[in-house]
């Protein structure tokens, strides 16, 4: 057999395609690469995102969160309003029921007032024609001070400023500025100086004026003030008797009652009170007021107060007071309190003094 022969060109050829495949090889290798880098970018890139994506999610469900409690917030807030506006409504209503009865009540008062006045006019024109027909030289008594009134006009029927020890009782409350509730709404916002002007209170200061001048040399007097709480007059802050032949003490004790500003509500509890701070007890009680109270012993937080609560609040403080004292009663009729007048004539004539109710020109 023969050998065959290995020819130059055959083993280039060899070494051609030998390189070839090595170039090839190679080639791929260097884009295997490339495409693995741009693989690891892209991929990079990709992870990013979808990191801050979820982070966002995180976010947003936080975000959620805290808009669900609010909305919770929200509704139990508008639940409570809810109920705030109800009771408001119910409030609103019991209070326009109060004032229909206020004002049907106040029509038939008004009407009863006018006649009372009138029966009042014909008394005073009455005692008008008896004291005209009294000695012109007739001694002027034995009072301290003097008043200076209308005419004829000095005088209260039926009403004896006697006794050995005599305590008057002036209500000093709010209800004092005005006679109807639109009245006292109004002066209460006034300055103090507007107040004391009120017509009502100036009336009630002329009153006490006049009795003043009534009583005799050889009793003793007090003068209290009295709205939530009750101060004398005429002393530093003491309970003590004065003088009724003492022209200062009275001066004084007139002067301190007009220095007073009339404000909050009406405590006859704390009225009557001042009757056992006296030591001996007084004989003979004047107390000058405008209506029912309106508070017990201490202040209460109400804004209102209905007429059965009123009465309730004075049958209290009555209860307290000592048996065998009259108590003489002048009303200063107020809007609004309808059985201010009935009580207090049952107190009047139960403890046997005297009830009256002034007209506006007195004294």
């Amino acid at each position: 057999m023969r050998a065959r022969t290995v020819t130059p060109v055959g083993l280039s050829f060899l070494d051609a395609m030998t390189c070839g495949l090595g170039a090839v090889i190679l080639l791929f290798m260097i884009i295997n690469a490339a495409v693995r880098d741009h693989e690891t970018r892209v991929t990079g890139d990709l992870q990013a995102e979808v990191d801050r994506l979820e982070r966002e999610v995180l976010e947003g469900q936080s975000l959620l969160v805290e808009i669900r409690n609010t909305v919770e917030e929200t509704d139990a807030e508008r639940a409570l309003t809810q109920g705030l506006a109800r009771r408001l409504i119910e409030t609103l209503a019991d209070i326009q029921v109060e004032l229909a009865t206020f004002e049907a009540t106040t029509l038939a008062r008004r009407e009863h007032i006018n006649t009372l006045q009138t029966d009042l006019k014909s008394l005073e024109e009455d005692a008008g024609r008896l004291s005209a027909s009294l000695p012109s030289d007739e001694t002027p008594g034995d009072r301290e001070r003097l008043h200076i009134g209308d005419g004829d006009r000095q005088y209260l029927t039926g009403l004896k400023v006697g006794g050995r020890r005599i305590l008057f009782l002036v209500d000093a409350s709010a209800s004092m500025l005005g006679a109807t509730i639109v009245d006292v709404i109004r002066r209460r916002n006034l300055p103090d100086a507007d107040k004391v002007r009120a017509a009502k209170w100036q009336q009630a200061l002329a009153t006490v004026d006049w009795l003043s001048t009534q009583i005799p040399r050889d009793s003793q007097f007090q003068i209290y003030a009295f709205n939530t709480e009750a101060h004398p007059m005429g002393t530093d802050g003491g309970a003590a008797w004065l003088d009724g032949s003492d022209r200062e003490a009275l001066e004084t004790a007139v002067k301190s009652l007009r220095a007073v500003i009339p404000s909050d509500g009406t405590s006859l509890y704390n009225a009557f009170a001042a009757i056992d701070s006296l030591r001996p007890r007084p004989d003979n009680v004047i107390l000058l007021t405008d209506g029912l109270p309106t508070v017990g012993p201490n202040p209460g937080t109400a804004r209102t107060v209905s007429s059965k609560q009123r009465v309730r609040l004075f049958k209290r403080a009555v209860d307290q007071l000592p048996p065998g004292i009259p108590v003489n009663v002048i009303l200063y009729p107020m809007e609004g309190d309808p059985m201010a007048a009935s009580e207090l004539w049952k107190l009047a004539i139960a403890s046997r003094g005297s009830f009256m109710s002034l007209s506006k020109d007195w004294p």
